[in-house]
């Protein structure tokens, strides 16, 4: 890859990650529980810069939480909140960014439905790894975890996904790194 190329890469990777740390600002307030777009940007990572640039993008966010700057959900920040309740959904950030860009890697031309279906595919790491530790944290049962932690987010997340696939199907042709491009 050319040097110049890869800078871009890492730039666009560090963008997005400070992008997640908006979103998680960024609120729209419906009950019974707000909406963040953290995952709008990470699946619009994962659509543009493919798998690798798009993993790059969620450890740039968690690092920025890790080290001290209040970018998770609520302002949170530490190290404490990935080992606390909500931390499985924030780990699990990084599969899903991975994987939808992976995805997308894949596709020759990207169409409006495999576009979603990476987004979708993406989001189920996210909910496994962030139900199982509200489980073990919240000392929940899994019933209880997925009603809880899982199904008053699914419509916000579908919401978001429709918007992530529709904004990237937009931006495509101007920004794209994607299979050799960011190896």
């Amino acid at each position: 890859m050319k040097t110049d190329t890869f800078l871009q890469g890492l730039i666009y990777a560090a963008l997005f990650g400070a992008g997640t740390a908006a979103g998680a600002y960024l609120m729209v307030p419906v009950p019974p529980v707000p909406i963040t777009l953290q995952t709008l940007f990470l699946y619009l990572a994962g659509a543009l810069l493919g798998g690798r640039l798009a993993l790059l993008s969620q450890v740039v966010y968690l690092i920025l939480g890790i080290i001290g700057l209040p970018v998770f959900a609520g302002g949170k920040a530490g190290l404490g909140v990935l080992f606390g309740p909500t931390g499985g959904y924030l780990i699990g950030f990084l599969p899903a960014a991975y994987i939808v860009g992976k995805w997308n890697e894949m596709l020759k031309a990207p169409s409006f439905s495999m576009v979603l279906l990476s987004m979708i595919a993406g989001t189920i790491p996210i909910y496994v790894l962030g139900v199982l530790q509200l489980c073990f944290v919240a000392k929940l049962g899994v019933g209880k975890a997925v009603s809880v932690g899982m199904l008053p987010f699914l419509i916000g997340d579908g919401i978001k996904i429709v918007v992530a696939t529709l904004l990237a199907q937009r931006v495509v042709g101007h920004l794209r790194f994607r299979g050799k491009n960011n190896d």
